[in-house]
């Protein structure tokens, strides 16, 4: 064997590290829908506003767009993948859609998808003020550490805090931008904005929060050490049975052998007892 076939803990330790950090990367991209999350909830509102634009028909562009969304649902379900943010693209689209159609006014397509960004800042910068960063608590399943972050590992738990701040942030701002423009703009304004707005926050607030857990130790797999306990468990119990289980073999041969030897004594000392006359 050369000296370059052979490993070292430190090697064995980089090479998991390497997978734990690769398993973060997918699980980060799978947590915010990726590509394809990003184009349902993009598309949708951009088909609206080109629709409006054109026909100025607040129905026609709400039910199109809840129709595309419907599609793009029913192809995810085609294809087996995961519905989640098809669900709540369909959701927000049609409340957006009935809001709209019932109150005459375009913009309100738009409403409950501005308030939903904005509650959802809130919750992530109210989450790193409690110290519960909420990255992490949607993070730490998926990457099999639960909360094992906040209290064993404090680099995880610094990173996972500056990319809810930084989600929160950018939220924020992009709520600052759009809800102006829904009281005091026009709703082609607000419809081209909110959509130039879709992607790259998001793409920003990704990369930050890739940035930030690149920097981090990796995480604890507390799936893994659950596991191993529970084979040492039972590797125990297994001990203890055939322990158990030797014990009731040996014992009667022990008891008989110990009843030859006590027998045997016997006789050997009646043997040397001298005659009585």
């Amino acid at each position: 064997m050369t000296s370059d076939d052979k490993t070292t803990p430190t090697d064995h330790q980089d090479a998991a590290d390497a997978r734990s950090r690769a398993a973060a990367d997918t699980a980060l991209l799978e947590a915010f829908g990726g590509v394809r999350g990003m184009v349902d909830t993009t598309v949708p509102g951009l088909v609206f506003v080109l629709l409006y634009t054109i026909k100025r028909d607040i129905h026609l562009a709400a039910i199109a767009a809840l129709g595309l969304t419907v599609l793009l649902g029913l192809t995810r379900l085609a294809r087996k993948e995961t519905l989640k943010h098809a669900f709540s693209g369909v959701f927000g689209v049609a409340f957006g859609a009935i809001f709209a159609m019932m109150s005459g006014d375009a913009k309100n397509f738009y409403l409950p998808g501005m308030l939903y960004t904005l509650g959802l800042a809130i919750a992530y910068v109210l989450s790193a003020i409690f110290r519960y960063p909420l990255i992490g608590v949607l993070l730490g399943p998926m990457l099999k550490e639960n909360l094992s972050w906040r209290t064993r590992n404090p680099g995880r738990f610094r990173a996972y805090t500056r990319a809810t701040w930084a989600w929160g942030l950018i939220l924020l701002a992009k709520s600052a931008i759009l809800f102006p423009l829904y009281w005091w703009g026009d709703v082609t304004q607000l419809g081209w904005v909110k959509v130039a707005l879709g992607i790259p926050p998001f793409l920003l607030c990704v990369y930050l929060t890739w940035i930030f857990l690149a920097k981090a130790p990796p995480p604890i797999d507390v799936i893994a050490e659950m596991e191993a306990e529970e084979k040492a468990e039972r590797e125990r119990e297994r001990a203890k049975r055939e322990t158990a289980q030797a014990e009731r073999i040996v014992e009667p041969l022990l008891s008989e052998w110990t009843d030859q030897i006590v027998d045997e004594a016997r006789g050997e000392s009646a043997d040397r007892r001298p005659p009585r006359h």
